[in-house]
């Protein structure tokens, strides 16, 4: 279970800040089957640097995504190697390859459920950090297409804050002469180790070095640590993580002309029943964005991860404890009657 996933062509594909993605292709993989009603799926989005293997952890028999009772189809973002992306498009490569934004994500993944899986109406979307971002979209965008709102580590538009973290991370990268603008021939392996390094000390909280917590995580050090997120993406390319970054950096629900209307507004008019649930030590999604956006929500409960691992918390099946909070909020609100 995790590589068997399938590829849906969509053609070219008219992108919200202008221009087209040719040849559009995206990368999913489904578990269990579709009932006659076709309202029976649950879509987990995928997050930055990962494909859609995120949520295998809660994935199973007696688990709270049981394919056995659920379609559960798991969607890879445009730019992360695997949907077509600057790596392996034929006729967009390396730096040729356009600005993608979660909209035009979110619309590409409609069009996958709708037209070619055959879902009139999703049980749950969900994600974590970048696929928290896609489901917030999903939600607005399509209300009544969503029963069910999780939204783990992540909120609905990027922050200033978050913005100063995502520049840092692409001054990192372009600080490698090897990166050539975009055109290496061969991949810029220091800007690469400098992106894990400085990716590395937004991801936790100061609790996590100050007490070492890395050490409980297998690393006999901060710097066995920080050899591990350079190693990480290392086997990225460099282009597909600069796609990502643009899409974060630009996220924002309320750019999306499809719903016509201001960043409140937008939120408002989700109908979705939703748990919103930030780690009050991520430093990427600050509780405190997390709360304003929660707070305008019809039907959205506030439900915290309490953590030591930042950012990472929410990752499921990464920490015992704080998966165990994030598979039984999700169960809680798979639930509820609707």
């Amino acid at each position: 279970m995790g590589n068997d996933f399938h590829h849906v062509l969509l053609g070219d594909l008219p992108l919200q800040q202008g221009g087209v993605l040719a040849q559009a292709s995206l990368a999913y993989q489904t578990f269990g089957e579709l009932n006659a009603a076709g309202d029976n799926a649950i879509l987990l989005l995928s997050v930055y640097s990962n494909g859609h293997l995120s949520f295998l952890p809660l994935i199973g028999e007696e688990r709270v995504l049981d394919p056995n009772r659920y379609f559960i189809v798991l969607v890879n973002m445009f730019g992360n190697g695997l949907s077509t992306s600057p790596s392996n498009s034929l006729s967009q490569p390396g730096r040729r390859f356009p600005r993608v934004s979660v909209a035009d994500n979110v619309h590409a993944q409609f069009l996958l459920l709708r037209e070619h899986l055959g879902v009139q109406q999703l049980a749950l979307v969900g994600g974590w950090a970048l696929g928290a971002m896609q489901a917030w979209h999903w939600a607005a965008a399509y209300p009544d297409y969503v029963k069910r709102l999780m939204v783990i580590c992540g909120t609905a538009r990027c922050s200033p804050l978050c913005r100063v973290f995502l520049n840092n991370m692409r001054s990192a990268l372009l600080s490698d002469s090897a990166f050539a603008n975009g055109d290496y021939l061969i991949p810029p392996l220091r800007g690469l180790a400098a992106f894990g390094r400085t990716y590395a000390g937004w991801a936790y909280s100061a609790a996590f070095f100050r007490d070492e917590l890395f050490r409980r995580m297998g690393h006999p050090s901060l710097e066995a640590l920080l050899s591990a997120w350079e190693r990480h993406f290392q086997q990225h390319d460099a282009n597909d993580l600069l796609t990502l970054l643009e899409t974060w950096h630009h996220a924002d629900l309320s750019l999306d002309p499809r719903l016509n209307g201001e960043f409140s507004d937008s939120l408002m008019k989700i109908t979705a029943e939703a748990i919103i649930m930030p780690c009050d030590t991520d430093n990427y999604f600050t509780v405190a964005e997390a709360r304003i956006e929660c707070d305008l929500l019809p039907h959205g409960e506030w439900r915290p991860l309490i953590s030591p691992y930042g950012h990472c918390a929410g990752l499921p099946g990464r920490f015992e404890a704080e998966s165990e909070f994030v598979e039984r909020a999700m169960k809680d609100l798979l639930q509820r009657k609707i």
